[in-house]
């Protein structure tokens, strides 16, 4: 059911050449797009001239149900100067990994816990600074993250960013030690964001140089840490642009000085910023290519935390006029909620934030917890926490048609396209939009109508609900605001009777009104999958 991959797959070693000092690092991360970047991070240290070298290893939060892969986790922990970790949210996973590192902590070098539950956050340890008394500390960067956090109901990833444009304010009321490692935690959090692998070379240069090798205790060559290249919080990403814009009406401008555009509709897709600072950005490339090539327009924003109705109200809306979309569809690429993402979901924010935007909203999702072989293979399809968090839960903000967009390829981490499902997300996509912008006497509907079990006479029943009156109520409805609905019966009752023939339907499908009987063959050639169901 789980992902059988080992972490084998995502260690480096250093070089038969390799310093003696050997700097080991373990990383546990949700998802896979830092997994590259890391391991080119590492290599590029181990190529370099330094005085120490990395051993780096890395996992995903849901190998760890695997208990072959827990065993390893804790043994490479157990043995590491420096760990890792990001959005650890699944709770029952979160709790073996305190069990794991918690005994370690103390002789740990630097533990480095980005946006995870609270008790995996208060393993945090760099120097002085710690969160061993997270959501009961006075300090001030501990008040000042609550109180972000209430007031603006958005996710701690969300605090913690509002937290790094603050960052020299709250540090004045701190002691001098402790306000330098909690300087060098945020910076820390900046490297991670930042994503690209000289942004995460030069995290691992800085944790060597203040915590794993500090120069008071021998003597080292200096070790040259580059300040981290930050990215936009929100913007907007197109891979033929020049750069990131912040701006709709600069990006607007661009994309209308373009003479391969066609003049379809105008799609929305919203982004996760850790896949395009990492480079893990092919799936979001040939989706935006496939929708230019049917003649859509694109608009691809992102947002750095998790609240990604930010970018929705700022980028999806004329700016002349802020009540009016722009988008004629949105497609979410993150595969989550749309306030809160894998953590702390806000579905009346997003609720709010999609009705004002009265536009088609799909989610698609990128395999996260399985490779691509994996789920081709599993006769469960997706992998169930897969199925909670990227389906069950966006659906809880209106979503509809989640289709899996990429897969994962198990050697690199990295997502890969599956053309036939982008395909399919674009079609629908611009289906959808066109819909929206049909007129309502062209658009063709239908209504569903209950009969289970088949052939005992249970057509449209319902326990204490009049399903035929309700759906009579519908159609005349319909046929007040434009639709086309042709000659519906006088009542409710006429209407069952149009339907069933029979009012008793006792005798079952015999007596219903038929429009096509399909055979054995017909069915087996439309499901090749009915072999194996």
């Amino acid at each position: 059911m789980f992902t059988q991959v080992r972490s084998a797959s995502r260690r480096v070693s250093p070089g038969p050449n390799a310093s003696r000092n050997v700097m080991r690092v373990v990383y546990l991360v949700l998802e896979p797009q830092y997994q590259n970047s890391l391991t080119q991070a590492a290599n590029a240290l181990n190529d370099q001239s330094v005085d120490f070298s990395v051993e780096l290893c890395g996992y995903l939060i849901e190998e760890l149900r695997d208990q072959e892969n827990y065993e390893q986790f804790c043994a490479d922990v157990a043995a590491a100067d420096v760990f890792i970790a990001s959005l650890i949210f699944i709770e029952d996973l979160a709790q073996k990994v305190v069990e794991a590192v918690a005994p370690h902590r103390d002789r740990l070098k630097a533990t480095v816990i980005f946006p995870s539950m609270p008790e995996v956050m208060r393993l945090n340890k760099l120097g002085s600074f710690s969160m061993t008394q997270l959501g009961q500390s006075k300090s001030a960067i501990s008040q000042f993250m609550r109180k972000r956090k209430e007031a603006g109901g958005a996710s701690f990833q969300d605090a913690m960013l509002k937290l790094l444009n603050t960052l020299p304010t709250v540090l004045k009321y701190l002691p001098i030690e402790k306000a330098q490692d909690a300087r060098s935690f945020m910076l820390s959090f900046q490297y991670w964001l930042g994503g690209t692998p000289d942004n995460l070379k030069n995290l691992l240069l800085m944790l060597a140089d203040k915590y794993v090798y500090p120069i008071s205790e021998g003597e080292r060559a200096d070790i040259n840490v580059l300040d981290p290249v930050v990215f936009p919080d929100l913007g907007i990403w197109h891979p033929l642009a020049p750069a990131m814009f912040e701006d709709i009406k600069e990006y607007l401008n661009w994309s209308n000085s373009r003479s391969d555009l066609g003049s379809g509709p105008l799609i929305g897709l919203v982004l996760q910023r850790s896949h395009i600072v990492t480079g893990d950005d092919a799936h979001y490339v040939a989706l935006i290519q496939e929708l230019e090539y049917r003649g859509a327009r694109v608009i691809p924003v992102f947002c750095g935390g998790l609240d990604f109705s930010k970018p929705v109200i700022s980028y999806f809306f004329d700016p002349l006029n802020p009540n009016q979309a722009l988008v004629d569809a949105a497609v979410s690429l993150t595969g989550f909620a749309l306030v809160g993402g894998p953590a702390r979901q806000d579905h009346p924010k997003a609720i709010e934030t999609l009705k004002k935007l009265n536009r088609p909203y799909m989610v698609a999702l990128p395999l996260v917890f399985q490779t691509t072989q994996e789920w081709e293979g599993s006769d469960l399809g997706l992998h169930p926490v897969q199925v909670a968090l990227q389906i069950a839960i966006p659906e809880l903000d209106g979503a509809i048609e989640p289709i899996v967009l990429s897969g994962r390829d198990d050697a690199t981490g990295k997502a890969h396209t599956l053309q036939d499902r982008v395909e399919a997300i674009a079609g629908r996509s611009i289906r959808w939009a066109n819909l929206r912008l049909k007129p309502r006497a062209e658009k063709k509907l239908a209504i569903t109508v209950f009969s289970f079990p088949p052939d005992k006479g249970n057509v449209g029943t319902a326990a204490y609900l009049d399903v035929f009156g309700s759906i009579h109520r519908v159609l005349e409805e319909m046929r007040a605001r434009g639709y086309q609905v042709g000659n519906v019966p006088t009542t409710a009752k006429a209407l069952m009777e149009l339907i069933l023939k029979d009012p008793e339907a006792m005798e079952g499908s015999p007596e219903l009104a038929i429009a096509h009987r399909m055979s054995v063959a017909e069915y087996e050639k439309l499901t090749p999958y009915s072999e194996r169901l």
